[in-house]
């Protein structure tokens, strides 16, 4: 089935729903996606959205793709996270050599995994780059095949490489053999996800397998899903993941409500407070995701080949996600209080939605820091740096 006839990805993560509930429950067990249900994924294509074209992806548009994302997010947090970052790693392909894109990502099982930059660095050699240290938070990196480090380069003087905005800073990608991962995953929420740290001791990475993704004007690959910046898209995806939780924990109070009667009281669904609570928070959500799509909607009709797209389009994409993520983590904090003590039980609807929202809070894509920079955009003060 070619890409023309294959079923949008929403209908394809309508129809593996059940397959990702039944398996909800092992997978927080062993934190990670269990074996079958990644051969799904990967047959499902769901893995592929943002890959090129050019490498057997599917460059699905964001709308469409954070769509999907919510839809597998409102079975499980954890799998709609892993199918979000396993897209948004796929990202770094429009900027590497094509001959590298196509080695890394021309098999069709292929997943990258990485952790976000940290104080490590990558060694200048000739050729490329000696690459030694410890990442954290590489979601999904036990079904990698490859994985990958962020870092500034060091010349072989001990000097910075830089450029007019500052230290250059290089993704390098490995074999995922190459990495020792560490089974350090220990959280509250999200646990599925398998975000393990990872050592890397000595490995040399050509200069062919690098890329600057920070940059987007770097990018090999026209299109305009690759005009959005890698941030914007990553802050939809951790929205996308949001929604879908909040959402799963909203049904699951609509349908507790109309059951559930508390002792000497009416039913929950009887109850003023009750259903105005369902109503505002039905309109907090649905509002908010409208929103999110409509932007990304928006952008992405107006976005150029070539091109990235503008600072205020930006600052669009992130002040859209950003008000997503809160408004669906306060949708889950007011579905909580309304359940009662239903809510509070292991391997009930609401529980573990609650402490993988709450983790998902915690991650730099929820941070407030984000309004006052989106602030300065709207009042036209923009950062130089604002991706």
């Amino acid at each position: 089935m070619d890409q023309l006839t294959r079923p949008y990805p929403l209908a394809r993560a309508q129809a593996l729903g059940p397959a990702i509930a039944a398996a909800g429950d092992e997978i927080e067990r062993r934190r990670r996606i269990v074996p079958a249900l990644l051969d799904a994924l990967h047959e499902s294509r769901l893995l592929r959205m943002w890959l090129p074209l050019s490498v057997g992806g599917d460059e699905t548009d964001p709308g469409r793709a954070v769509a999907a994302i919510e839809e597998i997010a409102r079975h499980d947090a954890s799998v709609g996270w892993n199918v979000f970052v396993a897209n948004a790693a796929g990202l770094i392909a429009p900027y590497l050599p094509p001959e590298t894109a196509r080695l890394i990502f021309g098999d069709p099982r292929a997943v990258v995994a990485w952790g976000p930059p940290n104080r490590h660095t990558l060694a200048a050699v000739p050729g490329g780059y000696r690459v030694s240290g410890r990442w954290g938070f590489a979601s999904g990196c036990r079904s990698a095949t490859w994985m990958g480090v962020h870092g500034a380069v060091v010349e072989a003087d001990g000097g910075r490489r830089r450029d007019a905005s500052g230290d250059i800073v290089l993704t390098a990608l490995f074999p995922a053999g190459d990495a020792v991962l560490l089974d350090d995953w220990d959280v509250i929420g999200m646990r599925g996800t398998g975000s393990e740290s990872y050592r890397v001791d000595g490995v040399f990475v050509p200069e062919a397998r690098t890329g600057r993704r920070g940059d987007p004007t770097l990018r090999r690959e026209p299109g305009p899903l690759y005009a959005f910046t890698m941030q914007s898209l990553y802050a939809a995806g951790v929205a996308a993941v949001a929604l879908g939780a909040a959402r799963a924990m909203l049904d699951a109070l609509t349908g507790l409500a109309v059951s559930k009667r508390p002792r000497g009281l009416e039913r929950l669904a009887d109850r003023p407070m009750t259903q105005a609570a369902v109503a505002r928070c039905e309109a907090s959500l649905a509002s908010a995701r409208a929103w999110l799509l409509d932007t990304l909607d928006d952008v992405a009709a107006g976005a150029d080949a070539v091109s990235p797209i503008a600072v205020a389009d930006r600052a669009r994409v992130r002040l859209a996600a950003t008000h997503a993520i809160h408004a669906a983590v306060g949708v889950a904090d007011r579905v909580y209080k309304e359940a009662g003590v239903d809510g509070i039980f292991p391997g009930g609807p609401f529980e573990r939605r609650f402490r993988d929202i709450h983790t998902l809070s915690q991650q730099i894509q929820s941070r407030e820091a984000h309004y006052e920079r989106i602030g300065r955009v709207l009042l036209g003060e923009p950062p130089s740096d604002f991706l």
